[in-house]
């Protein structure tokens, strides 16, 4: 478990939020708690872990509003719906936007604490997996346009004597050019560098 995650909780039920942080708290879990959708993005940090326990129906901003905002960020942390009766079609949307689970109120202590614990989890996931295409990304900076050119084609199962005639260059240059790809991108094989390129395709 990561000894910097946080549980973030947003509910305008005071007393909601009491009885979260005191349970999360009791298993060594750090807490953060907000009243508003917009109390919390006020403080929002894409570089902080953890993941978010989230009331559904509140004033001002909607969970479900502050679901979708978060969405446009390129991390955002795992989501559990802590929810009203009442508020069940709309926790199911949320679920069905990406929120990992929902939970009713009064929720069971243990539930919560597993779905927490699966969420945070969840989180060192994804980061993991945004740090690996941030690293790609970066060496695909260090490509100069022409090396960039190369391997698209190279990728696309284009052979060397080919993409020398639609380049006019020599073959002898597209396989230099084709060198030098492999070293930046850091390639060893040819299939390791098309899933490179598929990892980018796919996020």
């Amino acid at each position: 478990m990561n000894d910097q995650a946080c549980v973030f909780v947003v509910d305008d039920d005071r007393e909601v939020r009491d009885a979260l942080q005191l349970l999360l708290e009791s298993v060594g879990l750090r807490v953060e708690c907000f009243e508003s959708a917009v109390g919390y993005l006020d403080k929002f940090d894409p570089e902080k872990t953890g993941c978010l326990l989230l009331d559904v129906r509140m004033p001002g901003m909607s969970g479900l509003d502050l679901q979708l905002r978060l969405a446009q960020e390129r991390i955002c942390p795992p989501i559990i719906i802590v929810t009203g009766h009442g508020d069940v079609p709309m926790a199911v949307r949320a679920v069905q936007a990406g929120a990992m689970n929902f939970i009713e109120k009064p929720f069971n202590d243990q539930q919560l604490l597993d779905s927490v614990h699966r969420a945070i989890e969840k989180d060192a996931q994804q980061r993991g997996a945004v740090s690996r295409l941030v690293e790609i990304e970066a060496r695909l900076n260090r490509l100069t346009p022409r090396e960039r050119e190369v391997m698209e084609l190279v990728v696309a199962g284009r052979r060397n004597k080919l993409i020398a005639a639609d380049l006019g260059v020599s073959q002898s240059t597209v396989e230099a050019h084709r060198a030098k790809v492999m070293e930046k991108m850091e390639a060893k094989t040819l299939s390791e560098l098309m899933r490179m390129m598929l990892s980018l395709e796919t996020h």
